[in-house]
């Protein structure tokens, strides 16, 4: 199946989720989250701000602070993703895509920080299908120290996923079951 067609298909599927499913899901993938090596030994977690019946990230945002973590959100500038560091009560506004992004705050700085990977699909090797921008493929080919988290629904993860030679897999990929 080529890539636009996986998409469209994922895309639907996880519409069709309910907000109980979601917030179910989130929270059993959190829990995950805090109990995996790579979670554990960050010191600071680059969250995606979810949209669109993505994996819910803002309650892992506010347990990696009180974890003693520092956390910071993607904001697309130009052609590239930078993270920024936000605190509990951070302005995010609709940037690029409608997504929110930090207004204000200090540009990451973390070369190691756990960065949890947003996405369609992923596959048992970690490769990942994205939304078709190649954002996080070149941040993390800018800055490849950093160890990555996928999360997914179940559903979104697969035998085998179609890649391209500057795709850059997850170090871990943890789906809702």
């Amino acid at each position: 199946m080529d890539k636009a067609t996986l998409r469209r298909e994922l895309r639907e599927k996880r519409r069709a989720l309910s907000a109980e499913e979601i917030e179910t899901a989130s929270t059993a993938l959190a829990e995950r989250l805090f109990a995996h090596p790579l979670y554990r030994a960050a010191k600071t977690v680059y969250v995606y701000l979810s949209a669109n019946h993505e994996v819910r990230t803002d309650g892992i945002a506010a347990r990696a602070r009180q974890d003693g973590k520092r956390v910071a959100a993607p904001k697309v500038c130009g052609n590239e993703l930078r993270f920024f560091f936000i605190e509990e009560d951070a302005l995010l506004l609709p940037g690029s895509f409608g997504i929110l992004e930090p207004v204000d705050g200090a540009e990451a700085d973390d070369p190691t920080a756990l960065v949890l990977l947003p996405g369609l699909a992923f596959d048992r090797l970690g490769c990942r299908l994205g939304y078709g921008g190649g954002y996080y493929d070149r941040f993390l080919a800018r800055e490849p120290m950093h160890p990555t988290v996928a999360l997914c629904y179940g559903f979104q993860l697969l035998d085998r996923l179609p890649t391209e030679p500057h795709d850059i897999p997850a170090d871990a990929v943890l789906a809702a079951e």
